[in-house]
């Protein structure tokens, strides 16, 4: 059930074959639409090559409508690739360019998504960065968030044509050092200003419950999840491997199922959250 973005699925996985498992088969247990995708900074781990084309066949196969997308793609190049495999939805993440640089690209990502019929998601604002730049959710946090100015965001939707607007309103990348200071206005008046273009939130694990809802209820359609889906993977594993005796092999076979079994609980909860479901 390939299906395009449209800023509606609101749960995402990351970097291997277990977190795409456990997220799809979230989904399907509580019947929700779901959106799966992979960063341009994860070939670290494993490369779009090898991985893209196992996410758009599992989304194919899937029994609850799953969207296949890229999530801040760095290059032009790069986010032609995802096309090329069957990707249903694309992020170009030009935040850190100058206003023009970042509309000419995204205005040109848009024309590319626009030959296959994929969704475009870019950004508008800084979500601040991690000092560790390994995508992993580690490292000490930068304060350099930069708020979406709304007046603004409504000039680069006209001029980029684009499907969904990532906005900076307190959020950061990875697992919070400190609490997040959320300013729901920033969603509501972007909303306004751009005839409710989908907003999305990146930065979301360790956001609570009900501040959660209050963003989909200001505006947010789309919600990057990962990080503390993966912290509950890795603590899964590691107090499984407590249990083995010792002198007992530790197979990996069984390490990453109880993984995956700790971060399908984890994402229905999260699923639940944003579905506004008790």
């Amino acid at each position: 059930m390939l299906h395009k973005w449209k800023c509606r699925e609101k749960i995402l996985s990351k970097h291997n074959l277990e977190s795409l498992m456990a997220v799809i088969g979230g989904a399907k247990e509580l019947g929700v639409p779901v959106i799966i995708q992979f960063a341009q900074c994860h070939e670290p781990w494993i490369p779009l090559s090898a991985i893209g084309p196992i996410m758009v066949e599992h989304a194919k196969r899937a029994e609850v409508p799953v969207c296949v997308h890229l999530d801040h793609g760095e290059t032009l190049e790069y986010l032609q690739q995802a096309l090329d495999m069957g990707f249903t939805g694309i992020m170009y993440d030009g935040s850190v360019l100058p206003y023009e640089e970042n509309r000419e690209n995204t205005k040109a990502a848009a024309a590319m998504a626009a030959k296959t019929g994929a969704g475009v998601e870019a950004e508008l604002g800084s979500m601040g960065k991690r000092e560790s730049g390994a995508g992993d959710g580690t490292g000490a946090e930068d304060e350099t968030k930069i708020y979406t100015d709304s007046a603004l965001a409504k000039r680069f939707v006209e001029e980029t044509g684009i499907d969904a607007l990532a906005c900076s309103f307190g959020t950061t990348h990875g697992i919070y050092l400190t609490k997040p200071k959320l300013d729901f206005d920033v969603v509501r008046n972007v909303r306004k200003l751009t005839d409710e273009i989908p907003v999305v939130m990146h930065g979301g694990s360790g956001v609570s419950r009900e501040d959660f809802r209050e963003a989909v209820r200001a505006g947010v359609r789309k919600v990057n999840y990962f990080t503390y889906m993966d912290k509950g993977g890795g603590s899964a594993a590691a107090e499984y491997i407590q249990t083995v005796k010792a002198g007992e092999p530790v197979f990996f076979s069984s390490v990453i199922q109880e993984a995956e079994k700790a971060m399908k609980e984890n994402v229905k909860e999260a699923m639940k959250t944003f579905a506004m479901m008790d």
